[in-house]
């Protein structure tokens, strides 16, 4: 059988073709790694398939600080009829099967780390489907978040959720992602209205059934939920659809700086508990401000600070203000720098979204790593103010940035690639981050997905019998184990693979 757990397909690659000397069961591999590869062409053509080096490796990295696991070859299939067709040959050569989108993942989640082929996504990319009276739309997963709110402009319908990096909309979906506006629209989790998913085996199935899309649904099992969140390891997604928003009457963004961390975050609380319907509420740190303010241009006094962001009527809009600029006035906050046009509102956000890019240029030639916790609202300020004095304690560069409005914050490390004793240092730091959070009643992942990275933390957070349940389901719909291995949860056993 075809790879095997701690097997690569091209071992030397074409072990046969370029080795003059070679046992059978080298030769028979040679010929099986063939045929496959054959059958892969025969479904999504000559131009559907690569084996090239540059583009293994393009498809075995993100944007995390997990090192490039490249498949052994990259597929490129343009219908789900052929996404099925493909995994039929896996599953019957015992291939794994690694989904891509866009690669803007965090976790290091499109890794090959047992080898086996990358189903990239990027040709399906039709909008398939638009409903603009029932505020619905189903995608495709090589279509951006971008591409859809670019497609949408002229119905005056929108899609709020916005993790940052123009991702591919499946793509967020498999991740749960989030974002600046989760804090009013929610995330991924609550707006997927139901999934196109190809199984281990080639199976299709819907899982809220075929073309069907209310907004809510009382019938079986939440099969939707649980692929979203499921990082590529119990499915492929290949058609989404989504809640859609009409574009507010009026926006107006705000920023407003604080003496000091607890009282910007206790801010928020407040704001929240007072129940202004605010759309977007980020804290950024003075690290983290004045980084923004060297790469993004902006002006911003160098304290803790609140991005906000204000949607609805001209009138809403004044109450909304006026009730949060006199909450944050008490904690001792200065008073608000307004963005009223579209320009500088954007140019303001844009700030916020490239915030990983202003911690990096902190340091010229370092890399970055993203934690992203996640707690109960009352337990904000302690975190952070804990965090920071971990941060200084422990001499790391980690500007604080935060969807605050939801408990959820980054602290995006920065950090010498080639010094060990400072990896160490991020390693330990990160863990303490992570089980602080637990303590608190929160999560080692807001939005970023659990990846390669936090599999330990997972046990922890749910426990054991959680985990086993986890276990048992990924067993019944991928039993050989060949969907995103090693990923999420610890790998199956190699008997499990050769089923």
């Amino acid at each position: 059988m075809l790879l095997r757990r701690g097997l690569r397909m091209f071992s030397c690659p074409w072990p046969a073709v370029q080795c003059r000397t070679v046992n059978s069961w080298d030769y028979s591999r040679s010929l099986a790694v063939e045929s496959v590869l054959s059958q892969f062409k025969s479904i999504c053509g000559e131009d559907g398939l690569s084996v090239g080096e540059a583009v293994r490796e393009q498809h075995g990295r993100d944007e995390s600080m997990h090192r490039c696991c490249p498949p052994d070859a990259v597929v490129f299939p343009r219908c789900v009829e052929e996404v099925s067709a493909l995994a039929k040959v896996c599953h019957a050569n015992n291939v794994p099967i690694i989904p891509f989108g866009t690669g803007t993942s965090l976790e290091g989640g499109v890794g090959a780390v047992e080898g086996g082929v990358c189903f990239s996504l990027r040709n399906m990319d039709k909008i398939v489907d638009l409903h603009a009276e029932d505020f619905d739309v189903t995608v495709e997963p090589g279509v951006t978040r971008k591409t859809l709110n670019t497609y949408l402009r002229d119905t005056g319908l929108w899609f709020p959720v916005d993790p940052g990096a123009d991702a591919s909309l499946c793509g967020m979906a498999a991740t749960s992602a989030s974002g600046t506006n989760a804090v009013r629209y929610g995330t991924m989790r609550d707006n997927v209205l139901n999934l196109e998913v190809v199984l281990a085996d080639g199976t299709i199935i819907h899982t809220a059934g075929k073309g069907r899309r209310p907004r809510k649904s009382a019938a079986g099992y939440n099969l939707t939920n649980l692929f979203v969140g499921s990082e590529g390891t119990l499915g492929i997604i290949t058609k989404t659809t989504l809640r859609l928003y009409g574009i507010p009457e009026a926006m107006v963004s705000a920023v407003c700086s604080f003496p000091s961390v607890q009282a910007a975050v206790d801010s928020t609380v407040q704001i929240l508990q007072a129940g202004v319907p605010i759309a977007r509420i980020e804290f950024l740190d003075d690290v983290m401000v004045e980084a923004c303010n060297r790469y993004s241009s902006l002006s911003c006094p160098v304290n803790p600070t609140l991005f906000l962001e204000f949607h609805g009527s001209k009138d809403s809009l004044k109450e909304q203000v006026e009730l949060t600029e006199d909450i944050t006035q008490t904690n001792g906050g200065s008073h608000f720098q307004w963005a009223k046009d579209a320009d500088t509102r954007n140019h303001l956000w844009a700030a916020r979204h490239n915030a990983w890019y202003a911690a990096l240029a902190l340091r010229p030639g370092c890399k970055a790593y993203s934690t992203d916790v996640c707690v109960p609202l009352s337990h904000l300020p302690q975190i952070i103010v804990e965090t920071k004095e971990d941060l200084i304690k422990n001499n790391l560069t980690g500007p604080i940035a935060g969807h605050v409005g939801d408990g959820n914050f980054h602290c995006i490390m920065v950090v010498d690639p080639n010094d060990k004793d400072e990896l160490n240092r991020l390693r330990l730091f990160t863990d303490r981050l992570a089980r602080r959070a637990l303590a608190l009643d929160g999560t080692c992942t807001g939005e970023h997905g659990v990846g390669l990275g936090k599999r330990h933390l997972l046990v922890e957070e749910v426990g054991c019998p959680a985990i086993t349940v986890m276990q048992a389901l990924k067993h019944t719909l991928d039993p050989k184990n060949l969907l995103n291995p090693g990923k999420v949860l610890l790998p199956f056993s190699r008997e499990s693979r050769q089923g």
